[in-house]
């Protein structure tokens, strides 16, 4: 079936430091977002085979004689994928050490080179295959070891990255980095126990350790352990003196034990080496507000308030720090305190108003976001945040009066136009929803965005042949929008026309959201018309357990057993069904007297 289409704006400003809405239904700011588990694993082949000191930890022992090839093919096939790499062209050299294998099967290094590439290109599976059958032949080898574990770890196979850990400090113990990999899945865990054993181990091979003194702090401080917490944060700062994160531990101590001066002290001593560290500025300022010193508190929130004209990671640092960490009250305590000192800046009433809206304090939200100048990059957001607020309490002719003047404020503002559609739609005014939404267009006429909405109010407008075919535009200017797919699946289906299309193009919509109760409604609803009732039962079901509620997806269950001459189930369904349903309802109360004989 179709899904709920009303536009909600949202807000995580982080992602691209700046807001855009965003709609139930698709990100409207269109960010291809990389899958957490690739960088993550990317981040951790980096760690584990890098030559080179990072923070916490120093560079793994090296496994091993120098590789010696065996003929000049081996060694033309690996430069030759060298080269590939660094220009980028993953699958090239994927190709090119496979031959360099083929000339060399038995070369180790060869075959980890071939899994760290795997793993760039993102194809972990293949990755992990090929280590595991390295493995079986050569269950020893730590650098093999080494990458099975940091894969698995990142898949959150913690049991299988611990026994490969394991097994590499028995082999190895001067792998000095396994040791933090290890410690660290076990202080995750709070196995307090295994983590302390770890890296005193880490200790006892590498008294100089600065990554095993500071996890140990943080075993301690877990255990509530302060002292001895205490000691190993400050050995830490003994080895390794630039390290920031051993003081912002200790602070974490000393704050939770009353240390005023030491706080203060251990904050000024961040903020000597580096004035430019904006998170230790604004945890200080937040710490003389909440100590009642609100004139120093106040004199450093000025102080970034004004910095944050020419310097726009102060606004991320707050965004990142406390918005999207959801710290409202502390966000909005440094957002004043910076508005002290730059009343005017358009920049912090967005993120001000953002951080209220968050808070569902909409009049305050409001009072912000209508500060915000046509000149802010964060305009056009905080005016649709503004106009939904409006609708929202009701003030629908002020909300489009305000979307008319921002209009005339940027005419050439495309989402302005839609977004004045959309409100006229939910009003159910489809002549002026179409006419702005068309004006849309023709600023941006590849917007496959508009166009759907576009599609959508023709169907509300009961003009299905304009719905059906802004819904083919869309998936010309974008084959993967599930949403289109679906959209128009789901019309041919209620139509009973071109079935076979139908199914094709739903399908292809549950490719890309497999699990949307909509989508697979819409499937089990073409089989149905299809008069394959058993099997289009079997999707109907499957989607009201991943929608319960939605009327008319259970009365398409319904349907269905009614077809199965199952009547009770039917009629049981049907009830459900007129019990979540609001309006139009004289159909399905006209199936129910057919069953009762009421």
């Amino acid at each position: 079936m179709l899904p709920i289409l009303k536009v909600i704006p949202q807000s995580n400003v982080a992602d691209n430091y700046i807001v855009k809405p965003m709609t139930m239904l698709r990100n409207l700011r269109q960010i291809k977002v990389t899958s957490a588990i690739l960088i993550m694993m990317t981040m951790v082949v980096f760690m584990i085979t890098s030559c080179t000191k990072d923070f916490l930890t120093r560079p793994l022992t090296p496994a091993g004689p120098t590789v010696q090839y065996k003929t000049d093919n081996q060694y033309y096939y690996f430069t030759e994928s060298q080269i590939s790499r660094k220009k980028g062209d993953l699958d090239n050299a994927i190709i090119l050490l496979r031959k360099a294998i083929e000339a060399d099967p038995e070369s180790l290094y060869l075959q980890r080179e071939l899994v760290t590439v795997y793993l760039q290109n993102k194809e972990d599976d293949n990755a992990l295959v090929l280590l595991e059958s390295m493995l079986q032949k050569h269950p020893d080898d730590v650098r093999s070891l080494i990458l099975y574990g940091g894969i698995k770890q990142v898949l959150k196979d913690n049991d299988a990255a611990v026994e490969a850990y394991e097994k590499i400090i028995e082999l190895d113990s001067q792998q000095e980095k396994v040791y933090s990999l290890l410690g660290n899945i076990y202080l995750e865990a709070d196995n307090l126990e295994r983590a302390h054993g770890v890296f005193t181990k880490l200790i006892e091979n590498f008294p100089e350790s600065y990554a095993g003194h500071f996890y140990l702090g943080k075993v301690y401080a877990k255990q509530g352990k302060d002292q001895e917490a205490e000691e190993e944060f400050r050995r830490t700062l003994e080895l390794a003196p630039e390290l920031l994160e051993p003081r912002f531990e200790l602070l974490r101590l000393y704050k939770a034990q009353g240390k005023h001066e030491d706080t203060i002290q251990i904050y000024q001593d961040i903020l000597n080496r580096n004035p430019n560290n904006i998170r230790a500025a604004m945890e200080l300022g937040l710490f003389y507000h909440e100590s009642g010193d609100s004139e120093q508190a106040q004199q450093i929130f000025t102080d970034l308030g004004r910095r944050s004209k020419t310097e726009f990671e102060i606004l991320v640092k707050v965004i990142q720090l406390y918005v999207d960490g959801k710290k409202y009250d502390e966000a909005l305590v440094i957002l004043h305190g910076m508005l002290e000192g730059v009343p005017d800046s358009s920049d912090i009433h967005h993120i001000t108003g953002i951080a209220y809206y968050s808070k569902d304090n909409y009049d305050e939200a409001v009072s912000h976001f209508t500060k915000v100048m046509p000149d802010s990059r964060f305009y056009q957001d905080a005016v649709v945040h503004s106009a939904y607020i409006y609708q929202e309490n009701g003030e629908i002719q002020k909300a489009l009066d305000y979307l008319e003047q921002a209009i005339e404020n940027q005419p050439k503002n495309a989402e302005f136009k839609y977004y004045l559609g959309t409100f006229y739609e939910d009003g159910e005014d489809y002549e002026n929803a179409e006419k702005y939404i068309k004006q849309a267009i023709e600023l941006e006429p590849d917007n496959p965005k508009f166009y759907f909405r576009l599609g959508v109010v023709y169907d509300k407008a009961k003009k299905k042949e304009a719905s059906m075919e802004a819904m083919r535009k869309v998936i010309a200017l974008d084959p993967k929008h599930a949403n289109a797919l679906n959209y128009l699946g789901y019309t041919y289906a209620d139509l009973g026309q071109n079935l076979d299309e139908a199914e094709r193009l739903i399908k292809e919509a549950l490719k890309y959201k497999p699990n949307d109760g909509y989508i697979t409604d819409s499937l089990g609803w073409v089989y149905y018309k299809k008069g394959q009732f058993q099997k289009a039962l079997k999707y109907l079901k499957m989607a009201i357990e991943l929608v319960p509620d939605d009327p008319i997806m259970l009365e398409h269950v319904g349907d269905a057993y009614l077809k199965l001459n199952d009547k009770a189930n039917a009629l049981k369904f049907y009830q459900k069904s007129l019990q979540q349903k609001e309006k139009d309802t004289e159909e399905l109360e006209r199936k129910i007297r057919e069953l009762t004989g009421n």
